[in-house]
């Protein structure tokens, strides 16, 4: 829990470092690009990938001070640790969070910190748009953001991402092509495995129809029409599971199953925090519901056959790496040049280690004062 505990200003950060050399060279590629003779120049495709927002929580001073004397609300929800489901407590016992408390102070600084990140995004999507602009490109260029998963921020006493809660997993997706398709909102379940069908219709292609491909494509929504049907399915076997968590996604329902977690399906239009869990309900309509989602997913996963794929993955790279630690040492994994995987990588290193910052005094849950400086660790990867 060190991003949050020390969270707050710092003077330069690893994420910082990777997020300006990405647009240094996302606007170079574009001023390149319009120095090419029109007879040869070909189509582009430009992904420009932002480590921010993201934990850990620090920002520098010029974002901090946007939000002085802002009223940077404090989680809305909070349940006691001794009411919360098994999945999220496996996540506060793997943040260390269990039996333990986050100061106020704290949560207020991690909380303006992020809001600040999500400030320094809006300049660089700025700065990018400007770029297009100036080169000429603005007129015919299809613009889409989005995100890989959100930050509970403290809600419900959790933080960073790890579940299918909405806090965790909605993230930001807007198009904008002005010449293509007018503005408004899609309202249906949509997600990012989508945008490949979608940019395929773009440029009017075709997908191979033998190939498999998650997703499907946004391209008649953002057209105006209604499609009701779309489900968004999702896996996660990441931090904080002992074995795998899955989710189903239509119109206003979420469900979420795995092998060792009682089932949760939630009504997000009824019950947009996700408080009321329709799978314990007596009602006869929510139980057809749920025992409904819960046939789906067993048709379309086979949770006891992923959890041992995984066991077996898992048995095999640890024996290999014992192996490498004996002799020289040799990764097996890509060394990508210039060792970027070293510069911008996230580090078992102490926060304090990396970079000493403004200390902030913290009063815990005993009321006893310490001083947390606020420190900056390595950035995750670009495709985190």
């Amino acid at each position: 829990m060190s991003s949050v505990m020390q969270a707050g200003v710092c003077v330069r950060s690893n994420q910082m470092d990777f997020d300006e050399e990405v647009m240094y060279r996302s606007t170079q590629y574009l001023y390149d690009y319009v120095r090419q003779d029109p007879e040869t120049q070909r189509p582009f495709a430009m992904t420009v990938s932002l480590t921010h927002p993201h934990d850990p929580y620090a920002i520098s001073q010029e974002y901090w001070d946007r939000y002085e004397d802002v009223d940077i609300p404090m989680p809305s929800i909070n349940i006691p640790q001794e009411e919360q489901d098994p999945h999220s407590v496996r996540l506060l016992k793997c943040v260390d969070l269990w039996e333990n408390k986050v100061p106020d102070e704290a949560i207020k600084r991690a909380r303006r910190a992020y809001y600040g990140a999500c400030s320094y995004v809006d300049d660089q999507v700025g700065r990018l748009m400007k770029t297009l602009k100036n080169c000429g490109l603005a007129d015919n260029t299809i613009v889409v953001f989005s995100g890989d998963h959100g930050d509970m921020l403290g809600e419900r006493g959790l933080w960073y991402k790890m579940s299918f809660l909405e806090m965790s997993a909605r993230v930001p997706m807007v198009f904008h092509c002005p010449s293509r398709f007018s503005p408004r909102r899609v309202d249906q379940p949509v997600s990012t495995m989508d945008l490949l069908p979608t940019f395929v219709d773009m440029v009017g292609g075709k997908l191979a129809p033998y190939l498999h491909l998650d997703g499907r494509s946004l391209y008649p929504a953002l057209h105006g029409e209604q499609d009701q049907g779309n489900t968004v399915y999702g896996e996660y076997m990441g931090e904080g599971t002992c074995t795998p968590v899955v989710m189903i996604r239509r119109r206003q329902y979420k469900y979420i199953t795995s092998l060792v977690d009682p089932p949760q399906l939630f009504n997000l239009h009824a019950d947009p925090q996700e408080l009321h869990n329709l799978c314990k309900s007596a009602d006869q309509g929510d139980v057809i519901l749920a025992t409904k989602f819960a046939t789906e997913a067993g048709q379309k996963w086979d949770l006891q056959a992923m959890h041992d794929d995984a066991i077996t993955s898992q048995r095999k790279r640890r024996f290999v790496w014992e192996a490498l630690t004996i002799g020289r040492f040799e990764s097996w994994d890509y060394q990508p040049p210039q060792m970027a995987n070293q510069q911008y990588i996230r580090s078992t290193i102490p926060l304090d280690d990396l970079e000493r910052r403004a200390r902030f005094p913290v009063v815990d849950a005993l009321g006893k004062t310490s001083e947390f400086a606020s420190s900056q660790g390595a950035a995750g990867a670009a495709n985190e």
